[in-house]
């Protein structure tokens, strides 16, 4: 029974390429194994998404999936004939019942080279068939698109893939980064398939080469005075940094190798000014800054 892919992205039919790409960034987080490790529905779920982004976000293959009802004609039950040597497909050579040397290509390739009908391409002849022992030439790599979770990309996993409605799963590196390609030889169907890889945001995180910082917001009396703060790691730990008295808005502290494939984690700290002061805040803070005389513009880049 064919796949609803619209229904499984929950979109409709005339979704637009946003829309699709959307839906699937919003599924895939959810469903992926890396987030619910050990749950089988899951894992089946987010392969039957990918499946259905990588037909949908394809416009040949969306039109005839929405032609056809699925992506590539199949040999229908029953319609194999043995006696007479024929496969039921279109493209014979006149009342001759030969098929041309590209039909027999576009067959082999569906049922996964020679291998796949046990020798058929002997079965078959044709006057402007290639001699036997001629090397056929390579085919050109099939380039996928895909997205990834920013904990995939950090820690690497695995990601369940459908290629020409066949699943396979694929090992992605730790480290890997935004725009990075992967080369996985003879997966798609015979030929190289190129995946590029597409990172997802995280919430809190950003990257910086193999460095990570996450921003950490503070008060004022915390960055006049000192403070201890707690902080989130990639590893989902929360760790305890010392502000210095006197720290100012933007300045970083490191934490040694708690970033990407040795890198550090740096925490930005960003000073919070509260949204309203009563009459006598304001005389403290005037107070305050008449005690403690500043000039913060003096030698600015535009002065």
């Amino acid at each position: 029974m064919a796949k609803d892919y619209y229904d499984i992205l929950g979109v409709k039919k005339d979704a637009g390429e946003a829309e699709i790409k959307a839906a699937y960034r919003k599924l895939a987080r959810e469903h992926h194994p890396d987030r619910n490790p050990g749950d089988k529905n899951a894992e089946t779920r987010f392969k039957e998404i990918q499946e259905a982004f990588a037909v949908l976000s394809d416009k040949k293959k969306r039109a005839q999936y929405d032609r056809f009802g699925s992506v590539g004609p199949e040999v229908p039950p029953g319609d194999w004939n043995g006696e007479q040597g024929a496969i039921p497909f279109g493209g014979f050579s006149g009342a001759t019942g030969q098929f041309d040397p590209g039909d027999i290509e576009e067959i082999l390739g569906r049922f996964g080279g020679l291998g796949g009908l046990g020798g058929i391409a002997e079965q078959f002849s044709s006057p402007r068939g290639r001699k036997r022992g001629q090397r056929q030439a390579p085919r050109e790599p099939v380039t996928q698109e895909v997205h990834i979770p920013f904990e995939t990309a950090v820690h690497g996993g695995t990601l369940a893939l459908s290629i020409n409605d066949r699943a396979i799963d694929v090992k992605i590196p730790a480290g890997v980064e935004e725009g990075q390609t992967l080369r996985l030889a003879g997966q798609a169907g015979g030929a190289d398939l190129h995946l590029k890889i597409h990172v997802d945001p995280h919430p809190y995180f950003r990257r910086e080469g193999n460095h990570v910082v996450v921003t950490a917001p503070i008060t004022i009396a915390e960055a006049v005075l000192g403070a201890k703060i707690d902080v989130p790691t990639l590893d989902g730990a929360k760790l305890t940094v010392r502000v210095p008295p006197g720290t100012s808005s933007g300045a970083r502290l490191r934490l040694k190798g708690k970033g990407i494939k040795g890198g550090d984690q740096f925490v930005e700290l960003k000073i919070v000014v509260p949204p309203t002061t009563d009459e006598q805040s304001r005389r403290l803070v005037e107070e305050f800054a008449s005690r403690n005389p500043q000039r913060p513009r003096v030698g600015a880049p535009w002065e």
